[in-house]
């Protein structure tokens, strides 16, 4: 190729800068590495042009968007890279020194980890939109967490960019590597507790076992609407009227009803007529409480028996539901099957029994 350009040289007149040499290479050299350069860079920037063409056409085609993060991926690679990749190119046909080998490589390197950086960040964000896009519609969204687990993922990402920029410049990195895993186990031991309760906030906001204002029962006796989903803490809005604060950690691993997830609830209660009470009489229960809960606004009956002979009382079990989360409709709907029910009984006149002892007495 070198013959064909001092030929041409020497038509247009310029031959006696065929011979002329810099740095090693000849005015022919450096032509051919220049036009080098030109094509690499045209046939770069083609290529990415074709690249997004064909991603457009298919998302086109497609329902994901996985094909348009792509596309602003490749997007956002600019000049700098397709420069730095067609001088890398070019410079294979000349003769350089070494240290301006290594700057074009270093200079290389770095550029291509800078535009890997840019797009292993783009892919960070798209991926924890996406995970915010799958929760329920009218779900709140803690932004505290969600900009540290950007934060977190994307300082994970520049420190395996360093590493492997320190690689690249022939930098032995395991004892860098090791160092890290002895500091990071070092540190993960002086800060086991917080680096508990922060990585169970993740857990909660990606998992979403509860949600602001849902409420919830923890373990036996806590029990009240979450206020607050911290980095560390729940607060929750007891019962009791106090506000319950309870680490992170603690509520990922305890036992925790939500009933907010709960679309009808049911329920299960008992009550006792007397043994003098006749056996028709008796019969006639069932249906009571039948028609009692069938006016009741929220209830919807399951079953009733007479369930077994107590101690002092002819016991009958009712199991019904409620179709509502809210506590307070279950305690309303409750308190009026419980006055219909006492009102029926004495019209009929049968008795509710109650803790009574009977001693016969022989002479």
């Amino acid at each position: 190729m070198i013959e064909y350009v001092n030929q041409f040289l020497e038509q247009a007149g310029l031959g006696w800068a065929a011979g002329m040499s810099f740095l090693g290479n000849s005015l022919g050299e450096y032509l051919i590495a220049g036009l080098i350069f030109i094509i690499a860079l045209v046939v770069l920037r083609l290529f990415k042009i074709q690249i997004i063409g064909m991603l457009r056409r298919l998302s086109k085609k497609t329902k994901s968007d996985i094909d348009d993060m792509l596309i602003e991926i490749i997007d956002t690679i600019g000049w700098p890279l397709y420069i730095m990749v067609a001088i890398r190119i070019s410079s294979a046909f000349l003769v350089l020194p070494e240290t301006g080998i290594l700057i074009i490589n270093t200079a290389t390197l770095l550029t291509a980890v800078y535009y890997i950086i840019k797009a292993s960040q783009k892919a960070i964000d798209f991926s924890v939109t996406k995970l915010e896009a799958r929760r329920e519609p009218g779900a709140e969204i803690n932004r505290t967490i969600v900009d540290l687990i950007k934060k977190a993922l994307k300082g994970v990402a520049w420190l395996f960019a360093l590493l492997f920029v320190l690689s690249g410049f022939g930098v032995d990195i395991t004892g860098a590597v090791v160092g890290l895993g002895v500091g990071g186990i070092v540190i993960g031991f002086a800060l086991q507790n917080i680096l508990g309760d922060l990585f169970a906030s993740f857990s909660i906001y990606f998992d979403r076992p509860f949600e602001k204002g849902d409420f919830i029962i923890i373990g036996a006796d806590d029990m009240g609407v979450v206020e607050n989903i911290g980095l560390m803490t729940t607060r929750i809005k007891h019962l009791k009227g106090h506000e319950l604060v309870v680490s992170n950690s603690e509520l990922i691993k305890t036992r925790v009803n939500n009933y907010k997830k709960m679309k009808k609830r049911r329920i299960v209660f008992s009550f006792g007529l007397t043994y003098d009470t006749p056996g028709k009489k008796l019969r006639k229960v069932p249906g009571i409480v039948r028609e009692i809960v069938k006016k009741a606004e929220h209830a919807e009956l399951d079953r009733v028996h007479f369930k077994e002979f107590g101690d002092f009382s002819l016991d009958f079990e009712v199991v019904y539901y409620v179709d509502s989360q809210d506590y307070n409709v279950y305690m309303d709907t409750q308190q009026e099957i419980n006055f219909m029910l006492k009102e029926r009984i004495e019209k009929e006149k049968m008795v509710f029994a109650f803790p009574t002892q009977t001693i016969f007495l022989e002479k």
